[in-house]
């Protein structure tokens, strides 16, 4: 089962195209990272998602096939924005009985126990709570529905590395006790390659990669070599290429038999070095053959 699936979809702004002839299908059981530039159309992508947004192009399907903002699919699916919007006003108590109203599935008492065991006082209210319990309470409201898919929009962006370790950790737990599958939207790459075993790539409005993460990074590595060389091997698959006075990096696409060129040596890449060769090269695409690269400096991921 796919927990999101789409095919040409589409979602214009006026005369701008904010996401465009997007077609992806993100299987079940994965935490899976949406990364991408600002501008991407990440946000755009989870909001079409999750029935907050209708597409101008294209289809959208949720938990194997069911439409986007239906009342099947949103039972299945809870969201968390990048602003935790929470009621400043309301206490935690009152936060509690509101989404329990909205919603109609809502384990009270999980939630109660969960905000306990974060030291989260009920009586408080949301607007006088730290940034890290602003972002557990708005992720317990949202585990308290026992969804089958959570998606997450940037919810690490505003907390210090304690409070995104423990709310990754908690995310982390409850897709590995529930069964539940997670869509996360994040720029911290570092904290996506110790959660996350699938990717999906968009640049300028569109994927560009889609996978597990296992598989990408054995269809990947870097070679480094004599920079005064690398016009010989023009036929590999580059996606990225800094070059020294002497020494170039090429991160390259490749098969399991493909020989390393005399006189380079062959590294394994991690997903971070990955996410970032693509995002530098906005035009490589994951399909066969020879990607078209330019020359500069070396990053230091590949010195």
């Amino acid at each position: 089962m796919n927990v999101i699936e789409t095919s040409g979809l589409g979602k214009r702004y006026r005369h701008a195209w904010a996401l465009r002839e997007c077609t992806l299908a993100i299987p079940a059981g994965h935490v899976a990272a949406l990364v991408g530039p600002n501008g991407a159309g990440k946000t755009t992508l989870l909001n079409l998602a999750v029935g907050l947004a209708t597409p101008t192009a294209g289809v959208v399907t949720v938990l194997g096939g069911r439409p986007a903002g239906s009342p099947d699919a949103l039972d299945g699916i809870a969201f968390v924005a990048q602003d935790t919007p929470l009621y400043e006003s309301l206490s935690v108590t009152d936060m509690l009985h509101l989404t329990r109203n909205l919603n109609r599935h809502f384990d009270q008492g999980y939630a109660r126990a969960r905000l306990a065991e974060l030291g989260i006082p009920l009586g408080k209210k949301t607007g006088k709570l730290s940034g890290g319990q602003q972002a557990q309470l708005a992720l317990t409201l949202a585990l308290a529905r026992r969804p089958r898919l959570l998606v997450l929009d940037e919810p690490l962006a505003n907390l210090d590395p304690l409070a995104r370790h423990d709310f990754m950790a908690t995310v982390m737990a409850a897709a590995a006790e529930d069964g539940m599958s997670v869509v996360l939207s994040s720029h911290v790459l570092a904290e996506l390659e110790r959660v996350a075993d699938y990717l999906i790539l968009l640049s300028e409005g569109k994927v560009r990669v889609a996978g597990e993460v296992d598989d990408l990074l054995a269809a990947h590595r870097v070679l480094t070599g004599p920079a005064a060389e690398v016009d010989r091997y023009a036929d590999l698959a580059v996606v990225h290429a800094s070059r020294a006075e002497a020494q170039a990096h090429l991160l390259v696409r490749t098969g399991s038999a493909d020989p390393v060129p005399p006189g380079w040596e062959a590294h394994p890449v991690g997903l971070e070095e990955l996410v970032l060769a693509y995002l530098r090269e906005p035009g490589a695409a994951t399909l066969p053959g020879p990607v078209r690269t330019r020359d500069t400096q070396p990053s230091e991921a590949t010195k």
